[in-house]
C-alpha cells in the first residue's frame, strides 16, 4: 500500500466518522429543538447532558452507540405541552426502571427469550414508522425533502457516498436562508439554566401519562434491538453490548442528568444504523457528536438559535426516513425461512397495529406455539 492510498483510507475513515456522527440528526434535531422552541425548555441544560452522555458513552463501549431523545416522552411532552418538571420526573423514573431490570436480571432473561426473528419484526414496524414520520415532514416542502432524500439514497451507490448528509444539510440552510427568517421553522427562547428538581404532582402524572407509554418502545427498541444490532456490526466486541450494559448506561444517565437539565434518553436502533451506514465505527463519532452538544450548551445565544432555526423540517424529515430505510431493511426478509418470515409478519403486524409490546407478546406466542407443537410431533 502506497501512503498516497493510506493516506486516502484514513482520511475517508476520519470523513465516514465525521459524517457517522450527526447521521442521526433527523431523530435528534425535531424533538429537541421542538421542546425548546414550543416548551420553553432550556437549551442548555438539553445539550448539556447529551454532550455528557455521549462523550461517556463514545468511552465506555468505544464504538458509535447513539444517544437519542425517547422518543415517545419528548412526542407527548410537546404535544400535550408538558412542563420541565414533568420530563424531568419521567426521565428520574425511566432510570430507576431500567437499573432496576438491569441490575435483576430481568432484562436479560427477556432479551433470551427474543429470537432474531421477532427482532428483525419489531425493527422493520419501527423503521416503517420513523420512514412514515419522516416522509410527513418532507412533504412540508416536497421538493426540499424529497429531493434531498434521494440524493442521500443514490450517493449510496457513490464512492463519496459520505458527503451526502452534509451536503443536504448545508443546501436546505441556504434555502432557508433564502427564503428570510420570517420563514424559519424554529423561534426559539432563551430560558435560563438552572438545576431543578420535580414537583411531588409531577411524580404520579409522569408515570401513567409519560413512562409507561414509552417502556415497551425503550425495552424493544432502546435496549434489546440495540444490543442485538450492536453485536451484530461490531461481533469482536459482542461480551460488551449486552443487553444488562444497555440499560445500566442509560439508566444512569436518565437518572443522574434530568436534574442538570436533560431530558430522558436512550439508544436506539435506528441511530445505530443510520450512523452506520454513513461510515461511523469507533468511538470518534459519539465524541464528535459529544463535543459539539457541549460546545452549544456553552455558546448559546442567539446565533446559535439563528443558524439551527435554518435547518428546514423537510430536510430532517430526509434524515429520519434514511434512518427508518436502513432499520427496517435486513437480509433476512429475503432468505429468511417461511416460519422465520412468519415470526416477522406477526411480529411486525402487531407492532404497527398496536405497539412494540404487542408485537413481542405477539411474536413470543407464535414462538411458544412452534415449540410446542415440535415436542408434539416429537412424542408421537
Amino acid at each position: 500500500m502506497t501512503p498516497n492510498s493510506s493516506n486516502a483510507d484514513s482520511a475517508n475513515r476520519f470523513l465516514g466518522e465525521l459524517t457517522g456522527a450527526f447521521a442521526d440528526l433527523g431523530t435528534f434535531l425535531p424533538l429537541v429543538l421542538g421542546l425548546i422552541a414550543l416548551n420553553q425548555f432550556s437549551p442548555q441544560g438539553i445539550f448539556l447532558g447529551f454532550g455528557i452522555l455521549c462523550i461517556a458513552v463514545a468511552f465506555f463501549y468505544r464504538r458509535p452507540i447513539p444517544v437519542q431523545p425517547m422518543k415517545v416522552i419528548s412526542a407527548l411532552v410537546i404535544a400535550q405541552g408538558l412542563s420541565p418538571g414533568m420530563m424531568q420526573a419521567s426521565a428520574m423514573l425511566m432510570g430507576l426502571i431500567l437499573l432496576a431490570l438491569a441490575y435483576s436480571g430481568a432484562i436479560e432473561w427477556l432479551a433470551k427469550q427474543i429470537s432474531q426473528a421477532i427482532s428483525i419484526g419489531i425493527q422493520f414496524a419501527i423503521g416503517l414508522q420513523l420512514l412514515w414520520m419522516g416522509a410527513k415532514m418532507m412533504s412540508l416542502s416536497p421538493l426540499v425533502g424529497f429531493g434531498a432524500f434521494a440524493i442521500i439514497f443514490l450517493a449510496r451507490f457513490l464512492p463519496l457516498r459520505y458527503l451526502s448528509m452534509p451536503l443536504v444539510i448545508v443546501l436546505g440552510m441556504l434555502w432557508q436562508y433564502h427564503l428570510g427568517p420570517s420563514d424559519a421553522e424554529f423561534q426559539f427562547n432563551n430560558t435560563p439554566w438552572h438545576l431543578g428538581w420535580p414537583a411531588m404532582s409531577d411524580w404520579q402524572s409522569a408515570l401513567t401519562l409519560l413512562v409507561l407509554p414509552q417502556l415497551a418502545m425503550t425495552l424493544t427498541n432502546a435496549v434489546i434491538a440495540s444490543s442485538l444490532m450492536a453485536r451484530e456490526k461490531f461481533p469482536e466486541d459482542a461480551a460488551k453490548f449486552t443487553s444488562k450494559a444497555f440499560a445500566t448506561s442509560a439508566g444512569f444517565a436518565n437518572l443522574l442528568l434530568a436534574p442538570l437539565g436533560s431530558i430522558s434518553m436512550c439508544h436506539g436502533a435506528g441511530g445505530l444504523a443510520v450512523q452506520y451506514h454513513f461510515g461511523a465505527r469507533r468511538m470518534w463519532a459519539p465524541l464528535i457528536f459529544g463535543g459539539f452538544c457541549l460546545m452549544i450548551a456553552l455558546c448559546w445565544g442567539e446565533t446559535v438559535a439563528w443558524l439551527l432555526s435554518l435547518i428546514p423540517m423537510a430536510i430532517l424529515g430526509s434524515l429520519l426516513s434514511t434512518a427508518g430505510l436502513q432499520l427496517a431493511w435486513s437480509k433476512r426478509l429475503l432468505d429468511g425461512r417461511p416460519f422465520c418470515m412468519l415470526v416477522i409478519a406477526v411480529t411486525a403486524v402487531f407492532s404497527l397495529a398496536f405497539n412494540a409490546a404487542a408485537g413481542l407478546l405477539a411474536g413470543l406466542a407464535v414462538e411458544f406455539a412452534r415449540r410446542r407443537w415440535h415436542i408434539i410431533e416429537t412424542m408421537r
